[in-house]
């Protein structure tokens, strides 16, 4: 009697064993840790200027005036980088859970599709993939997102009086203004600006996982497959999805900041709707675009960065796994 064919596939190399969903989603979170932490030593000056300029739009006449003058009035730790252990805590723990669900969301797709291979999705099926993971990540995203807002926009909200304490409420820290938005308002006043957070994301990490995979798609050389490109080529993908994101979804986050930095103790935060038609009636549809400039310019090389720390760590993850277990 002849043996069964998956025997003799197994025997001669053929049939390989692959790994399971649970270390592939560990492979996931640790390459999207990795990225976070990347993304935010990249980007932190240029996102701070991004909040000052679309909280207080007229007080700067540009984003370098923005970036000069924060620099001489709280110098590189309080000034350029305020927010950055906040926003540590939501680029890790957001990269970690969005790249992890990203891959659940990958296979979801995939099955739905018939069973198609993971490696074998196009762009637009990737690009939902992303949009599905950016649901559960938001919720992370949300508190640390706040709470770096607040930091980053106090100064001027003590300027013009709209917080309370003043200019000496500057020497707060993240840790300390977490414990007093708890102890005023409780674990709900962490999740303010929610809804806006939803509104941004989902559609933004479409268009940020379409951007990637299709420039990966464009720039993958004859004869080699998409993980094959190399840094530079992974550096340039990331960035056009990260310039794809912010274009796409700029109003958003405009709205989401200002939302979120007015959403003080005491005072009813207005709706996602609210905020969204008094900028427009108040002043115009350019306001939604205030510091998009310095946003792009932040975003080509630290979301390029963060997909280079990404693939290099999964992929040295995965060989990793494969040199301790045999399985690919």
């Amino acid at each position: 009697m002849e043996p069964p064919i998956e025997l003799i596939e197994v025997e001669s190399g053929v049939l390989q064993k692959s790994r399971s969903n649970a270390v592939d989603a560990a492979i996931d979170f640790a390459g999207g840790t990795m990225g976070g932490i990347t993304t935010v030593y990249v980007g932190q000056p240029l996102d701070t200027v991004k909040v000052k300029m679309q909280t207080f739009p007229t007080l700067y006449r540009g984003g370098f005036h923005c970036f000069m003058e924060t620099f001489k009035k709280d110098g590189i730790a309080r000034g350029l980088y305020a927010g950055t252990v906040p926003s540590l805590a939501a680029n890790i723990s957001e990269n970690a859970v969005l790249f992890l669900f990203y891959g659940l969301c990958q296979k979801v797709v995939a099955r739905a599709l018939g069973g198609k291979d993971v490696q074998q999705m196009n762009p637009l099926e990737n690009a939902v993939s992303g949009g599905m993971a950016a649901f559960f990540s938001s919720f992370t995203l949300c508190p640390t997102e706040l709470i770096k807002c607040r930091l980053q926009a106090m100064r001027e909200m003590a300027t013009k009086g709209q917080l309370e304490g003043g200019l000496g409420r500057l020497k707060i820290g993240p840790w300390g203004l977490t414990r007093e938005i708890l102890q005023q308002e409780g674990v709900r006043g962490l999740f303010k600006g929610l809804t806006a957070t939803f509104m941004r994301e989902m559609p933004g990490y479409f268009f940020f996982f379409g951007g990637y995979e299709v420039s990966r798609h464009f720039l993958t050389p004859e004869g080699k497959n998409k993980d094959e490109i190399g840094p530079f080529r992974t550096i340039i993908c990331g960035g056009v999805g990260g310039v794809a994101l912010w274009v796409a979804i700029f109003p958003a986050d405009v709205v989401k900041s200002r939302v979120q930095v007015q959403s003080v103790v005491g005072v009813k935060p207005p709706t996602f709707r609210e905020m969204f038609m008094k900028v427009l009636r108040q002043e115009g549809v350019r306001k939604l675009y205030t510091g998009l400039g310095p946003t792009v310019v932040r975003t080509f090389p630290a979301t390029g960065a963060l997909f280079l720390a990404y693939e290099t760590t999964k992929k040295y993850l995965g060989q990793l796994h494969s040199y301790v277990t045999g399985v690919s």
